[in-house]
């Protein structure tokens, strides 16, 4: 059998395997594929044609490691008469050889080409659709070992800067060799100091499956869920279930640079002698104190979540003073909340941003009032307006169903539900708040 020589292609694999962390089984089967790409650019040459995409699917490549070269192996359907000579071959010719054969039955050549006839051309082929099948075998093996991993928090190792992201250094183990991963502008922190082989926990956003340039990971200083991870790792009551992270807010980058990150974060527990606020905040504020210092000074405010809305809202309002919420549209989750005039400025918050975070954390519309200038009736009576308007809106927006006297039907009260949700609109919910104010941590 005839053979092509690649002289040192045991180094050659070892070598390659060894740079680019991956198995040696790997690095074989992308150099079959590329050996294989540039046989077919030989092929092209030496008969000045082009071939189908899946022509040379019969072709195999054997890699000698022992001897050091390679073959090209081509398997061959047995015909009466040949219509394809890379696909076919005839039964008279392979009697010759083997008494036995049958029309249907195939056939394993060597069809290797020249030493010499390979052509600098299909080297060159060969040279380029290795390194691409070595970057594949690379993202594939990163898509197996991160995949499972997307949302979890890893440590992470500056290496360089391009454009605006910065590019880490992470692992998936201990043990395990560092791959590249993205960190965008949007999700960097505006207080980090990205200097090379700067440390930082990152979240593991997304794992790429395409075969784009740059780094398969894209990674997290801003996510939410970076918050929740480092209060589990700190607050051994969340660890063992006995307090419980409800809720999450999170402005890590804020529309205007005179506002700084923060974030809203609610907890609750089943437990009655435990509490959830000073479980999060620690003796002296010790174990929120190491969550800010990984987020580099951001503001967290820690409050107890409620099953009411009206103590809920008034709770993710804090620090500031709550005298009164009300309720006025439940349907769209709208309420008022009164705050003394002093408090006002405090329970907006800078530009907007302690307002902004309540209501993303309790999921209602919330508007701060100024208690002493607030007229509850016209209040109530625009709500009631507007709410009306809508059901009526609605209500002319249903089609008519045509009903069947042979069907028997149960019908629940007519409009109970409105009726309801009319009347606690009018009257409107008022909850007065005499609870202790939630711990905070600015």
């Amino acid at each position: 059998m005839s053979m092509v020589d690649l002289p040192g292609l045991k180094n050659l694999i070892e070598s390659i395997s060894k740079e680019r962390n991956l198995p040696k089984t790997a690095v074989q089967a992308a150099l079959r594929e590329a050996l294989m790409k540039g046989y077919e650019r030989y092929r092209r040459a030496a008969h000045l044609k082009s071939f189908e995409e899946d022509y040379f699917d019969n072709f195999e490549v054997e890699l000698d490691l022992d001897e050091e070269g390679f073959r090209i192996l081509c398997t061959k359907v047995i015909m009466e008469e040949v219509s394809n000579f890379d696909h076919q071959i005839s039964l008279k010719e392979v009697q010759e050889v083997v008494d036995e054969a049958q029309i249907g039955e195939t056939v394993v050549l060597d069809v290797t080409p020249d030493q010499g006839d390979f052509g600098r051309m299909a080297a060159i082929q060969t040279k380029q659709v290795l390194a691409q099948k070595l970057r594949d075998q690379q993202r594939k093996l990163i898509q197996e070992e991160f995949q499972d991993l997307e949302g979890e928090v890893l440590q992470a190792r500056v290496l360089r800067f391009e454009r605006q992201s910065v590019v880490l250094a992470v692992s998936s183990g201990y043990g395990q060799p560092e791959v590249e991963a993205e960190l965008p502008k949007r999700e960097q922190l505006p207080n980090d100091n990205y200097r090379a082989n700067a440390t930082f926990k990152v979240y593991l956003k997304k794992v790429g499956s395409g075969s784009h340039r740059g780094p398969q990971l894209m990674v997290s200083r801003a996510d939410a869920g970076l918050v929740v991870y480092l209060f589990e790792n700190e607050v051994p009551e969340i660890e063992d279930e006995v307090v419980r992270i409800v809720a999450v807010a999170r402005e890590a980058n804020p529309p205007s640079r005179y506002v700084g990150p923060r974030t809203k974060i609610a907890v609750d527990t089943l437990e009655r002698d435990v509490d959830p606020v000073g479980a999060c905040i620690g003796a002296r504020g010790s174990r929120i104190q190491v969550v800010v210092n990984e987020l580099r000074g951001e503001k967290i405010d820690v409050i107890r979540w409620s099953p009411d809305p009206a103590t809920y809202i008034a709770n993710a309002l804090s620090p500031a003073q709550v005298d009164a919420v009300y309720l006025i549209d439940p349907e769209v989750r709208q309420a008022h909340v009164l705050v003394a005039e002093d408090q006002l400025s405090l329970a907006i918050g800078k530009e907007g941003q302690n307002v902004r975070l309540a209501a993303r954390l309790t999921g209602w519309k919330i508007d701060i009032k100024d208690g002493a200038l607030y007229d509850a009736t016209a209040e109530h009576q625009k709500i009631a307006a507007i709410i009306e308007a809508r059901h009526g809106a609605e209500e002319m927006d249903e089609p008519l169903e045509a009903s069947s006297e042979e069907e028997e039907t149960v019908v629940a009260p007519e409009d109970s539900t409105l009726d309801f949700q009319e009347e606690r609109s009018e009257d409107s919910e008022l909850v007065e708040l005499e609870e202790d104010d939630p711990m905070t941590q600015e």
